[in-house]
């Protein structure tokens, strides 16, 4: 294999195309509103495949809109070296998470077309449908369908809000691809990543090696009360969900000191109803997020919600439905991926720290079916999920040179 150690991505191209991505949904406020499927969404699609057409690559769409983008090895048989990431962002969304990832993943062929270098292995660029589950309520939508955890059926079957649906969607995008949404061989999957979280810049580290995924599920809680006039109910008597709620939150949140530092609880989603100021609720919806590294500290955590929930509602005489809507169990990455990631930056002489990651990402799913590992850069204050997300231009530069050698310490190449 010829030295390629001298070979960096060009960070101003990498930072022109970010700058052009966040155009696609840019809100007034410096972020993005680029859910998936919708036509924000459709248009930056469209543009990352014309890139990818203009550096030589191949197209592929699969049944679930997952996009794969492909530069041919010198081994037609050899399995594929997959990375990426998504587009698709939340509804007041950062222009980093998600498309940085898929964004390097192309700088990585722009810049081996440049140096004239052929990889042994085909390298791919993927972008996954319906990552942020933020439309369509399925997070990693399309990486679940293509590693099996998800039916395609199921997928399509989805509907947002206003009730369309997956399939819909797809359809009115033109993103209803003819490929099977099932995996090829894949030799190593990587994605670069931001962190979505403090650690990496309050410790000054340019990288984190990624070593897994913590323990994830989010749940959801109806509890079921009587509507009733504020003015003339009495307090004592009432059935008023909302007081239940109140009850729980402080014990819920409780659990993430039981469990601290890596526990994690929210509650990011409240509605009652009827929804008037004069009117006693009779019923309150609500979800809980867990989270925890360890897989029986995050057990104990989805017991003590159910056990929170029995004896605060019972308490009060209330009847309450308690679900699971979504769970990810941890995942520990493939020690060859991790030790191609840890060369890399080694040769780089970056600063780093191994490090769990705290979100789920589609390297999750695609870790059922392939060796695979992630990359992490520091964001600004450790926001994501927010329009305020920020990396520089230095630290997408430096997160990318490191996919570019973990993919060819994975991948080969020849002159």
């Amino acid at each position: 294999m010829p030295d390629v150690s001298h070979l960096r991505i060009n960070r101003d191209r990498l930072w022109q195309r970010l700058e052009a991505m966040s155009r696609f949904g840019a809100t007034g406020a410096g972020g993005v509103n680029r859910q998936a499927l919708t036509d924000e969404d459709r248009r930056g699609r469209e543009c990352f495949l014309d890139w990818a057409r203009a550096a030589g690559c191949t197209v592929r769409v699969d049944e679930i809109g997952n996009l794969f983008v492909r530069r041919e090895g010198s081994d037609p048989s050899a399995p594929a070296v997959l990375t990426g990431s998504h587009l698709d962002t939340q509804p007041s969304g950062g222009n980093y998470d998600g498309i940085y990832g898929v964004l390097a993943g192309l700088e990585v062929i722009e810049t081996l077309n440049d140096a004239h270098l052929q990889t042994r292995h085909p390298l791919e660029v993927v972008v996954w449908t319906n990552e942020e589950g933020c439309r369509f309520d399925t997070a990693m939508m399309g990486s679940a369908v293509w590693s099996g955890r998800m039916s395609l059926s199921d997928a399509l079957a989805l509907q947002d809000r206003k009730g369309t649906s997956v399939a819909e969607a797809l359809a009115a995008t033109g993103f209803e691809g003819s490929e099977p949404a099932q995996p090829q061989p894949v030799h190593a999957a990587f994605e670069l990543h931001i962190e979505q979280g403090p650690v990496l810049e309050q410790e000054d580290k340019a990288i984190g090696v990624v070593q897994g995924v913590q323990h994830m599920s989010r749940h959801r809680l109806i509890v079921h009360g009587v509507e009733a006039h504020a003015g003339p109910t009495p307090m004592v008597g009432r059935k008023d969900p909302v007081q239940a709620l109140a009850g729980m939150l402080p014990r819920l949140y409780a659990l993430a000191d039981e469990h601290a530092p890596e526990g994690r609880v929210t509650v990011g989603y409240i509605d009652t109803r009827p929804g008037s100021s004069n009117t006693v609720p009779g019923r309150v919806e609500f979800t809980v997020d867990l989270r925890h590294p360890d897989q029986s500290r995050y057990a104990a955590m989805v017991a003590a919600l159910g056990t929170i929930a029995s004896e605060v509602n019972k308490s009060l005489g209330l009847d309450y439905e308690l679900s699971c809507f979504w769970e990810a169990p941890g995942v520990t990455f493939h020690p060859d991926c991790i030790a191609a990631v840890q060369a890399a930056v080694d040769m780089l002489g970056y600063s780093q720290r191994s490090i769990v990651s705290g979100a789920g990402h589609d390297a999750c799913n695609v870790a059922s079916v392939a060796p695979t590992s992630m990359i992490f850069i520091p964001c600004k204050d450790g926001l994501s999920h927010n329009e305020a997300e920020s990396i520089t231009q230095e630290q997408a530069g430096q997160g990318a040179d490191v996919l570019l050698h973990a993919i060819i310490n994975s991948a080969g190449v020849s002159a």
